[in-house]
């Protein structure tokens, strides 16, 4: 076992997960739905702060609760061995980004489908583009155990090619690291897993698509298994129709798409370069501000590429980029010091976070504030106001940037207290930190979680215009 799947395993156990070997019982008796599911960026892991975050997570916690029972996780090293947990009677269901395939007689079965998946041929950019599976004949095309369409390569009359398997339990980003430094030709993936990875190899791409899209469902085991989908079934059908699943898709998944290869390649080129003298910097604000460190980082990055001289054509200034005004609050003498501009940027940082109603949680949190850095605590109020007067959620990310576009449109912001703002501009901000800090959390990882923030307790609202849930 290397050491990085080592340190996964023991930041789990940490973090209350197991790998029990005793059986289930039926939910009436231990009021606790157990959960088999693999670690992952899209099913399930720890933030910054050791909270368990993921598509998956989400999904089982809510499903969780309308139960009525409490959720507990446990730790599956491939879909193999989850698969046995089931049968042994280890888990009431998989909840892993499962590909839904055929039951069989007598088992397990599947659960009501939830979001689907293309399955793809991603090769490296720098060599001709294939267009076409017979293209690959004689080649290497290197696939993960829970990889569906390896049936699609094997099963292909008008191409032979050499099926490269991945080790049992084997993480896509290794398959991406091989393909990346040429021990395999291709890889076959599915394209809801490669979107959230792509970022973290920009020198590769989809080539085409290969067969038919994959719905991803959730594995039910024998235990309580005519309650499970039952209830499973009437969950998602629900949470399809009120707008929930569209919206936690979204959060994992639509603002990786909005970053371009030559943004995330500079990036990647800049970290062994630029970084390591900037490091102790961003490192002193989050003792300052009790914030991930490489979030301010990539904030920086975003601002000016961690160029300390930045200036823009409205005397925005330093790493930061912070306006006069700002540095002056923030006791900032020389914007154009890196330090003093980190410290700086990571204390305006935590006023905005402060701003926002106690009642805003994680990750919505960081979200708002995030707006708030690029568009002020003003212009952000603004914008929750008019999310919520459009029926939609002042406190959800997801909701108040389907509004942001809105605010530069004069119909609008002539009712806007602050009045004109470019939303757009402050969605592409957000997007495009949240990118950059999922580069630097794979590149720099944490060996101890650092301490999660909370907010003032006696905070309504941020300007006390948008109502109290």
């Amino acid at each position: 076992m290397d050491t990085r799947r080592l340190l996964w395993i023991l930041a789990w156990l940490a973090a209350g997960c197991t790998t029990s070997t005793t059986p289930v019982v039926p939910l009436s008796e231990s009021k606790k739905l157990v959960v088999a599911t693999i670690n992952g960026p899209a099913t399930y892991s720890e933030d910054a702060q050791g909270r368990p975050v993921g598509l998956e997570y989400d999904l089982v916690t809510l499903f969780a609760k309308e139960l009525g029972v409490e959720a507990e996780f446990v730790l599956a090293e491939s879909p193999a061995k989850l698969d046995k947990a089931l049968r042994e009677k280890r888990a009431h269901l998989g909840a892993a980004l499962l590909p839904r395939q055929l039951d069989l007689p007598g088992g397990l079965t599947w659960g009501p489908a939830y979001h689907s998946a293309q399955p793809q041929i991603v090769w490296r950019t720098a060599d001709p583009r294939p267009r076409a599976l017979a293209e690959l004949t004689g080649k290497r095309v290197g696939v993960i155990e829970e990889s569906f369409g390896e049936q699609l390569l094997s099963d292909s009359p008008r191409a032979a090619v050499h099926v490269q398997r991945m080790p049992p339990g084997t993480p896509l980003e290794d398959l991406l690291e091989s393909l990346a430094a040429g021990q395999v030709d291709f890889a076959l993936v599915e394209s809801t897993r490669f979107v959230e990875q792509k970022k973290h190899f920009p020198a590769l791409d989809a080539a085409f698509n290969l067969g038919k899209p994959v719905d991803y469902a959730w594995r039910i085991g024998t235990v309580d298994q005519h309650l499970l989908l039952e209830k499973a079934r009437a969950f998602i059908d629900r949470i399809a129709r009120d707008g929930t699943l569209k919206r936690l898709i979204e959060r994992y998944y639509a603002y990786s798409a909005r970053i371009s290869a030559i943004d995330s390649g500079t990036l990647l080129e800049r970290i062994p370069t630029i970084l390591p003298k900037l490091k102790p910097y961003f490192e002193e604000a989050e003792r300052v501000s009790g914030m991930d460190w490489r979030l301010l980082a990539a904030m920086g990055y975003q601002e000016s590429h961690w160029d300390p001289l930045a200036t823009s054509p409205t005397g925005v200034r330093g790493l930061m980029m912070l306006t006069e005004d700002t540095a002056d609050r923030m006791k900032v003498k020389d914007r154009l010091d890196a330090r003093e501009s980190i410290l700086g940027g990571a204390r305006y940082f935590t006023v905005m976070w402060d701003a926002l109603p106690a009642r805003i949680k994680e990750p919505d949190r960081t979200f708002l504030t995030l707006a708030a850095y690029n568009m002020g605590i003003g212009h952000l109020e603004d914008a929750r106001i008019l999310a919520q007067k459009s029926g939609l959620s002042p406190d959800s990310w997801i909701d108040v940037k389907k509004v942001l576009p809105k605010m530069s449109e004069p119909e609008v912001h002539k009712d806007l207290k602050h009045g004109f703002a470019r939303g757009f501009e402050t969605l592409q901000f957000v997007d495009n930190v949240r990118n950059y800090y999922d580069i630097l959390s794979r590149v720099e990882r944490r060996e101890m979680p650092i301490a999660p923030r909370e907010p003032p307790v006696d905070q309504g609202s941020s300007k006390g215009s948008v109502a109290t849930k």
